[in-house]
């Protein structure tokens, strides 16, 4: 990055951080309700310590660091809550991500050095889908955070890789434009938990519309849903891995067509 970029990124993450602990105040029942959630879902036991979590992974980031993408997941599960972590995508879709990556050079992507790891919200749940539960439990109070949560992190995220963008300097090393890589597909459709996140997002772009050409969704790493559903496209549309990132620019062009209706 160069000094504007790392200025920016500065700013954005002590507001994020700052931010996450000013909810973590507002809501001290949350810690009841998603434990109940995922107890009611059959969950395994285990140690909830942190009911909103922000990445520390931010604060491993230097100026040195070359960040070429933005990757935007669901929200913090059960390894990225404990306090040893307090980090985003550290659990089997972060090795399946990392993993990637790391069978793919060409793209020139460390996950844990190239990439900045931010989540549609930071509200903790063992399955995403247990925000659901913990919502209604919770009462307006709590819906009201979760919905200012994806607004927040919707419009910063935005303003975050805007701002990237028109600090970047060609001519500079590690001064590049980064894109988006939102992953996560199934409840950024209508009537799903983040539709919310998706038309924030969307919004904040309207004055950008060149910056929102570098934004693309994907199926998440979990489970390999990313590499099953990229492996079928190529299957069905005859394409290879002769130039991947092309090739992840069409399918995640398609996706994001589908979402962004």
């Amino acid at each position: 990055m160069n000094q504007k970029q790392w200025e920016i990124f500065c700013n954005f993450k002590e507001e994020f951080k700052s931010k996450v602990q000013e909810w973590v105040k507002l809501a001290p029942e949350l810690k009841d309700l998603q434990r109940d959630a995922a107890l009611e879902a059959g969950t395994p036991e285990y140690p909830f310590e942190n009911t909103l979590v922000y990445n520390r992974d931010l604060d491993k980031i230097t100026p040195l660091d070359d960040i070429r993408l933005i990757v935007i997941g669901d929200n913090p599960g059960k390894d990225e809550q404990l306090e040893k972590n307090n980090r985003y995508l550290v659990g089997l879709a972060g090795k399946i991500a990392d993993g990637y990556f790391k069978r793919n050079p060409q793209l020139c992507v460390d996950f844990r050095k190239n990439v900045i790891i931010l989540n549609k919200t930071p509200i903790h749940s063992a399955k995403t889908i247990q925000l659901k539960k913990i919502i209604k439990n919770g009462g307006d109070k709590i819906k009201k955070l979760v919905e200012e949560s994806q607004i927040w992190m919707a419009k910063k995220t935005a303003a975050l890789h805007i701002d990237l963008c028109k600090a970047a300097d060609s001519s500079l090393q590690n001064s590049l434009a980064p894109e988006i890589w939102l992953v996560g597909y199934s409840e950024l459709k209508q009537r799903g938990i983040f539709t919310l996140y998706r038309d924030e997002l969307k919004k904040a772009y309207q004055n950008d519309l060149e910056f929102w050409k570098m934004v693309y969704v994907f199926q998440h790493f979990s489970m390999n849903c990313f590499t099953k559903d990229l492996d079928n496209y190529c299957k069905k549309n005859g394409e290879d891995s002769g130039n991947l990132l092309e090739t992840l620019h069409h399918l995640g062009s398609i996706h994001k067509e589908e979402i962004f209706i």
